[in-house]
Formats: C-alpha cells, sequence, structure tokens
C-alpha cells in the first residue's frame, strides 16, 4: 500500500483559504487534546492528592497511593483498546466524527467522577465505579491523540507538517495546565472542604469544556488525505489486522520510539507530586506549582521543536531528544530528590519543557510518515497507545517500587535512561519523513 499524498490546492498554494482552513485545523486540534489532556490528566492529580484517602481509605497510606496509582494505570491500559476501537473507524468512517465522540465519551466520564460517591457512602462500589469510569476515560484517549494529530498533519501543507502536528501535542500541556491549575485553586480551600468537595469541581467543570470543543471541531472538514482514500476506493476492512500482518515492523518502532517520552511526563506529573509531598515535605502547592511552570513552558517549546522538526528533519531532532533524555535523566531526579525545592522546581520544568518537549513536537509527522493513509489512524493510535500502557501506565507504579528496593528518586532516571536509548534505537530505524535527508542505517 503506498501513502496517499494529495493536498488541497488551497493549502499546496498557501492562499487565503487555505490559512483559515489551518487556522480551523489547528484550533479544533489543540482545543480537543486540551480537553481530552485535562480530563484525563485531572485523575492523574486526585490519585496523588485524594483518591486514596476517599475511595481506599482501608489501606495504610503507601498502599492506598498504590491502589490509587494502580487505578490510574487501568485507564492507561484501556488506551490501546480506545485505538483499536477508534482507529478502526476512524480509518474507514473518517477522521472528523470519530474525533467528536471520542471528545463526548471523555466528558461523560470525568463528569461522572466528579459526581462520585466515596466509599464512606457506598463502601468498595465507589473505589469500582471510579475504575470503570477510569478504563473510560482511557478508551477514549485511546482514539483522540491519534486522530488529532492526524488532522493537523493531513491538512498541513509539504514543508509544514511537523510544525501543524506539534500544535495538537501543544493541547496537552495547555490540558495539563489548566488541571494542575484548577487543583492548584481548588487547593487553596480549608484542607476539610477541599476533601468534601472542592477535588470535584475541576471534574464537574469538564461539562463546560466537551460542549465547547465539539462546537469548535465541528467546523472541521474532513482531511484531504482521508477524502483521497475513499475516492480511490483504498479503505481498509479491517485496519488493525492490516497494520498487525502487513505494517508490524513500524507499529513496533513506534511502540519503542514513544517509550520514553510518555514515562517521563507520567512519572513527572503523577508519581514526583506524591513523592515530594510525601518523601521530601513539599506542599501540595509547592509540587503543582513546578508542574505549572514546565507546563506554560511546553506550551511554547513543543511548536518550537515541531518547527524545528521542518528545518533539521522529524526523525533527526527525534534522535537528538531521546538521545538527551538518556544524558540528562540521571541528573534531574537526582536534582529532584535531593529535598532542595529550587533544584526540584528546576529539574522537573526541565525535563517538561525540554527533553519532553523535544521528543513530543515533532512525533505527530515523523509516525505519520510511517503509515500508509488508510491504515494512519489505526497505525499512529495503536503505536502509541500500547507505548502509553506500558510507560505511562506503568511509571507510577515502577518508579515507587524503584525508590523503595532499589534506592532512591535517582534510580528512577536510571531507567528513564534506558528508554531514552530505547527510544533512539526505534527512531533511527524508523522511516524519514520528507524534512529528513537519509540518515545512513
Amino acid at each position: 500500500m503506498n501513502t496517499v499524498r494529495q493536498e488541497a490546492p488551497e493549502l499546496a498554494q498557501g492562499t487565503a483559504p487555505g490559512n483559515r482552513r489551518m487556522v480551523r485545523v489547528a484550533a479544533a486540534s489543540m482545543a480537543g487534546t486540551a480537553i481530552e489532556a485535562f480530563d484525563f490528566l485531572a485523575y492523574g492529580t486526585a490519585a496523588a492528592l485524594v483518591f486514596n484517602k476517599l475511595f481506599f481509605p482501608g489501606l495504610d497510606s503507601a498502599t492506598g497511593t498504590l491502589a490509587a496509582f494502580g487505578a490510574f494505570a487501568a485507564g492507561l491500559f484501556a488506551r490501546p483498546v480506545g485505538g483499536v476501537i477508534f482507529g478502526h473507524f476512524g480509518d474507514r468512517i473518517g477522521r472528523k466524527s470519530i474525533l467528536i465522540l471520542s471528545l463526548v465519551l471523555m466528558g461523560l466520564c470525568t463528569t461522572l467522577i466528579g459526581l462520585l460517591p466515596t466509599y464512606d457512602s457506598i463502601g468498595i462500589w465507589a473505589a469500582v465505579l471510579l475504575v470503570v469510569l477510569r478504563i473510560g476515560q482511557g478508551v477514549s484517549f485511546g482514539g483522540e491523540l491519534g486522530g488529532a494529530v492526524l488532522m493537523a498533519v493531513e491538512h498541513a501543507p509539504a514543508g509544514s507538517k511537523s510544525f501543524y502536528g506539534s500544535l495538537p501535542q501543544a493541547g496537552a500541556p495547555i490540558g495539563i495546565l489548566l488541571s494542575t491549575g484548577a487543583f492548584a485553586l481548588v487547593n487553596m480551600l480549608p484542607n476539610a472542604s477541599f476533601m468534601s468537595w472542592g477535588w470535584r469541581i475541576p471534574f464537574l467543570a469538564s461539562a463546560a469544556l466537551i460542549a465547547v470543543g465539539v462546537f469548535i471541531r465541528m467546523k472541521v472538514e474532513e482531511t484531504p488525505e482521508f477524502d483521497a482514500v475513499k475516492k480511490q476506493h483504498k479503505v481498509a476492512t479491517i485496519p488493525a489486522r492490516e497494520v498487525l500482518v502487513h505494517h508490524w515492523r513500524p507499529l513496533l518502532l513506534a511502540i519503542g520510539g514513544k517509550l520514553a517520552e510518555v514515562t517521563l511526563v507520567y512519572t513527572i506529573i503523577v508519581f514526583s507530586i506524591s513523592y515530594a509531598t510525601a518523601n521530601l515535605g513539599f506542599t501540595r502547592a509547592n509540587a503543582l506549582n513546578a508542574v505549572l511552570i514546565g507546563s506554560l513552558c511546553q506550551i511554547v517549546t513543543i511548536p518550537l521543536f515541531g518547527w524545528l522538526g521542518d528545518r533539521i528533519g522529524a526523525r533527526r531532532l527525534y534522535i537528538i531528544g531521546t538521545l538527551l533524555l538518556a544524558i540528562m535523566a540521571m541528573p534531574l531526579f537526582h536534582a529532584m530528590g535531593t529535598g532542595s525545592l529550587p533544584l526540584y522546581t528546576l529539574a522537573a520544568v526541565t525535563a517538561l519543557a525540554l527533553n519532553y518537549a523535544i521528543i513530543f513536537g515533532p512525533q505527530s509527522s515523523l509516525y505519520a510518515s510511517q503509515f500508509p493513509a488508510e491504515l494512519r489512524y489505526s497505525g499512529i493510535s495503536m503505536g502509541i497507545q500500547i507505548a502509553a500502557a506500558i510507560g505511562g501506565g506503568l511509571a507510577p507504579l515502577i518508579a515507587s517500587w524503584l525508590v523503595s528496593h532499589v534506592g532512591g528518586i535517582g534510580s528512577v532516571g536510571i531507567y528513564l535512561s534506558v528508554l531514552g536509548l530505547i527510544g533512539a534505537l526505534s527512531a533511527w530505524m524508523m522511516k524519514p519523513t520528507s524534512s529528513d535527508r537519509p540518515i545512513k542505517g
């Protein structure tokens, strides 16, 4: 199967209609991923601060935290399922309608989490319902990111695919910023109020964000490349099977390339917050502020590295980013474990704004180039979501185990250095994008 490369005429020529279309596409992609990330990561923040006490109170503090992180991981393990389901219909029906559906499902699950009774009200069923809704979030998020980046990359003109592909990626830190910021605000309430009802506000606010996101996405047209697939009658019957049988190599490389980045971000925004409050004596506000600053910087650095990917090559930049993480991970996590708040903040901000961003920025165009258009939604979604389940889902659990059994938070840096090397090797073995000059090998 050959990748369809058809640009809308006004996009290829850079005319005013093409520019307006790209503004709409960029807004829809960023808004959707921001809202999905807000909803999905609100749980991660609450898991570190609230859920271990309200939904798993019969356990000691450490075990309760692990149980809350386990429920967090359930959402990530559900993401490959969402990738297969939404990828299937995204490759058969189209990108636009499936992206709207994923957004609605996420909003429904998140709002219901905000309405859940706690363990004190309904006992163990509180934890069961929490996990079920978390799995629903995971299924939704599994179909979101792959479709959002395709909406941007497939609409983008040649020579700008890495930049436009980075814009939905930049929506993720906006979601982190909104989620962490919302919890930072409600954290200003008296502790009794925060634990009683304040933690619910970020989840309930999701309903308004979803309405805005759906409205914006309704205004976007289907991508030119998917329209070309339909016109040429190349729609796959079972896209996931085609990927597994005929495109297993790029699928494995996508998983290997994604592991370092997704493990890094979930270790910082979920595990490190819990570690800083439980082991370093920082307040919740101290830990949340570090993530807030890093996320704010990412809004600039992710598109910056996307733009740079168009200049020097997305694959080349990806290799540089993963190697940089392999070098920096151990010193960064050593700095986080010193007990110094300035060093903790500097390390968290550097990890998010530099190490994470330089990998995440060019990722969309690099991964899109690995699969033909008729299988691209499934291929990208399966690759990134399997990696998210392995890397992100296990990140807080593995980090907690390493700290307890290997020797401090510095051991987490060793873990991430190894994943960085795996990511660099995977990217080196990928097909180059149109912005890459061939790299020998």
